[in-house]
């Protein structure tokens, strides 16, 4: 697990999504609540034909029963997991919940946009598989 984001995995893809953040802060501004954000970056990834899926749905399983769902914001190209905020910062609370969202997901990479301030804040976090055992001969 790499709650930075420096293993290199999907880094064309994360930062074509962080580009056109850049372009609906610029266009928009900050402040507004987080959905104005979600729906803006969705006309931009339009634009750029850049793939990707709003609201879609992942079950969550305890002891092979689905006990809920999670809905993230947007899954972009198929392979990153895109929540947009409005919050002060982003701390390691939202980089938790990142991280269990990747689990929830089978994704490796997730991106928290914050959108709050004039300065667009964001953080990349991927989730690696882990190691495989050292094979004995």
């Amino acid at each position: 697990m790499d709650a930075d984001g420096r293993d290199g995995i999907y880094v064309g893809e994360t930062e074509r999504i962080i580009g056109c953040a850049f372009a609906v802060l610029n266009a928009l501004g900050h402040g507004f609540h987080e959905k104005p954000y979600e729906e803006a970056l969705v006309v931009d990834f339009c634009h750029h034909d850049i793939p990707y899926a709003q609201q879609a749905r992942f079950p969550i399983h305890y002891r092979n029963t689905k006990v809920g769902e999670y809905v993230p914001d947007l899954v972009v190209f198929g392979k990153v997991i895109v929540d947009t905020k409005t919050i002060e910062r982003i701390t390691d609370h939202e980089v938790g919940r990142m991280l269990n969202y990747l689990r929830a997901t089978c994704l490796q990479v997730g991106l928290i946009l914050n959108f709050k301030h004039a300065k667009l804040q964001f953080r990349r976090v991927t989730l690696t598989p882990p190691a495989a055992p050292p094979l004995h001969s």
